[in-house]
């Protein structure tokens, strides 16, 4: 059971933010990352000043005997090619994370029994690839009846036109709201967690 449930019942899920962007086209997706990370992170302080939690989902390849600390360790290195979003980024010692064997946060992780035990009616999502695991991490929530926002400005692909086809995917069969952080409000999250 969790010690303290948020003062709003919604969550920020930051995913796949920890890389060391080391895979194919991970040079592209960083190049995008980098211009999206601010957003993030400004996104990241909205929400805990909003009194969200902050949720950090991971992929870990290949390293089945590492941990998140470890993964931020490496990712934040000095010469890693992911520090600078790392270093962006953050992780505080009041956020919350889960490690994920596959594109999907939800797929063989605790994340939806974390989730429910802190009262998350309403999930923002962020990060990167929003072609990939944003857009199947969205779908995952959606199915479970969450509210969703995957604000535009926050999710980067390996290309704008990647991008843009994900974000229309969400909005269009998904009915996801993908406003931008700057119109993401406190009053707007707190009406959709109450609908």
């Amino acid at each position: 059971m969790i010690d303290e449930r948020p003062a709003l019942p919604c969550a920020l899920l930051i995913v796949d933010a920890i890389s060391d962007f080391d895979f194919p086209g991970g040079d592209r997706l960083l190049r995008a990352a980098r211009r999206v990370a601010p957003r993030i992170a400004l996104l990241k302080r909205r929400m805990k000043g909003f009194g969200a939690a902050v949720v950090f989902a991971n992929d870990n390849p290949g390293r089945w005997r590492s941990d998140f600390r470890g993964l931020v360790e490496r990712c934040g290195a000095e010469g890693c090619p992911g520090a600078p979003i790392v270093a962006a980024l953050a992780p505080e010692p009041d956020d919350y994370f889960v490690l994920k064997p596959k594109h999907s946060p939800f797929f063989d992780t605790p994340l939806a029994l974390l989730l429910q035990d802190l009262g998350v009616q309403t999930l923002v999502i962020a990060g990167f690839a929003g072609d990939g695991c944003v857009l199947t991490a969205a779908a995952d929530a959606h199915m479970r009846d969450y509210s969703v926002f995957v604000p535009r400005d926050a999710i980067a692909s390996q290309t704008p036109a990647r991008n843009r086809r994900a974000l229309a995917l969400l909005r269009e069969s998904l009915e996801v709201d993908t406003r931008p952080v700057a119109r993401l409000t406190r009053r707007v999250l707190s009406a959709r967690s109450r609908d």
